[in-house]
């Protein structure tokens, strides 16, 4: 701050021409002013706190009382209740206790299709009214699948004798036959819009185009060494996944160069693959259920990339999967020794309910329209179970983001 004594030491310490100066020169004081606001040093303080200190709080006030504490706060969501026993038990006769095949399915005009040996059957949940839709003669029968299309109207029938039917149920008449696709029973069949998806016993899945009265075969594909037990498209309708009694797993895309070439052919389950579901709210993730034969597992895949995400051991045989529409829950269907559906929160698999009753394998699983409903079926045995929740408090189903320009095909 001596700028008098500074200058000095700056101009004339160490100069022999200046070592005779004894006086160095004084500026005046306008001068040091002047230079001490330019450099910003007329402060008479260095650090300035102008906010005071907050006050300190105490973690329990003098007044604090834990009762009225708990009743200002609002109160917390209600967990929804999950009863541990059916709503409601149908006998279902004559239902064949095959876990290779699909007898159960439920359609969008809410009207419940299950296969009791040559008959196929069909429940109305709206009206609680019950028909008998068609009767197939031994030579053909029994009957290996039922899956309904996208409009609730029609229903396609897979029997013993490699042949299809496709039925109109608010008709109750029979629309086509599909012959020459397999040789041998179709235990497994996957809607996806106009095309038919159906799966043999030989080991073939073949897309039917049914538009017309007679139906076209447009692709076919290979890649099953045995029975083909799952089929399941996804929602975009661009990938079929596929399950066999070989223990393969096959993802299919329609949109690949060689659209009869697999996309992936995942090896990992030790047991036949029979259940297929496809996430409603995440793309591209597809679970998967293993038989009893030292599987017993749920694995979790990116049908993208091929990877298994997870895998988790139930502990027994998985039969059927299904997603929960409305929140992130995965319930599963089992066999030996507990035959139990159990409801798993995703992507924890945490157990949420393990529920019990049937007293054999659970063959098939279906959900209802609303996405609140689970029928499952077990030897001669139906049984209705509000697991997913009350419709009236559902929430809207979240959505699966949309794959960009999938309406497009691809440029090649």
């Amino acid at each position: 701050m001596d700028f008098d004594y500074a200058f000095y030491m700056l101009t004339h310490q160490g100069s022999s021409t200046r070592k005779g100066m004894e006086n160095p020169p004084r500026y005046g004081e306008g001068y040091r002013k002047l230079l001490a606001e330019a450099m910003n040093m007329n402060r008479s303080r260095i650090l300035a706190y102008k906010n005071k200190t907050p006050p300190r709080v105490e973690l329990f006030p003098s007044n604090f009382s834990p009762d009225k504490h708990t009743e200002s706060n609002p109160p917390k969501a209600r967990r929804r209740y999950i009863s541990q026993s059916a709503d409601r038990t149908l006998d279902a006769p004559d239902l064949m206790d095959d876990y290779y095949l699909n007898l159960l399915d439920w359609g969008s005009s809410n009207v419940l299709a299950i296969a009791l040996a040559n008959t196929v059957d069909l429940w109305d949940a709206t009206d609680d009214s019950t028909w008998e839709l068609a009767t197939f003669e031994d030579e053909r029968g029994p009957v290996t699948s039922v899956n309904w299309a996208i409009d609730g109207h029609q229903i396609a029938i897979g029997l013993n004798n490699s042949e299809v039917e496709l039925w109109d149920t608010t008709a109750s008449s029979h629309v086509i036959t599909l012959r020459g696709c397999h040789r041998s029973r179709v235990g497994s069949l996957a809607w996806n819009n106009h095309i038919l998806t159906t799966g043999g016993m030989d080991g073939r899945i073949v897309n039917n185009d049914v538009r017309i009265g007679s139906h076209i075969v447009v692709e076919t594909y290979r890649g099953h060494e045995q029975e083909v037990c799952g089929l399941k498209w996804s929602a975009s309708g661009q990938q079929l996944a596929s399950g066999g009694n070989d223990n393969l797993l096959h993802i299919w895309d329609n949109r690949s160069y060689s659209r009869t070439q697999w996309l992936h052919r995942l090896q990992d389950h030790t047991a036949a693959v029979k259940a297929l579901a496809w996430c409603p709210f995440q793309r591209n993730l597809l679970a998967s259920g293993g038989g009893g034969n030292d599987d017993r597992c749920i694995k979790f895949w990116n049908t993208h990339t091929g990877a298994c995400l997870n895998s988790v051991d139930t502990g027994s045989q998985v039969c059927a999967l299904l997603w929960n529409m409305n929140e992130r829950e995965l319930l599963s269907a089992h066999g030996f020794t507990q035959n139990q559906l159990t409801l798993w929160k995703y992507p924890s698999m945490f157990r949420i309910a393990e529920l019990t009753g049937h007293t054999s394998t659970v063959l098939s699983m279906a959900q209802s329209p609303n996405g609140c409903t689970v029928a499952s079926a077990a030897h001669e045995t139906l049984k209705l179970w509000n697991v997913f929740g009350d419709p009236k408090e559902v929430k809207p189903a979240p959505k699966a983001d949309p794959e960009p320009f999938a309406h497009l095909n691809r440029i090649r």
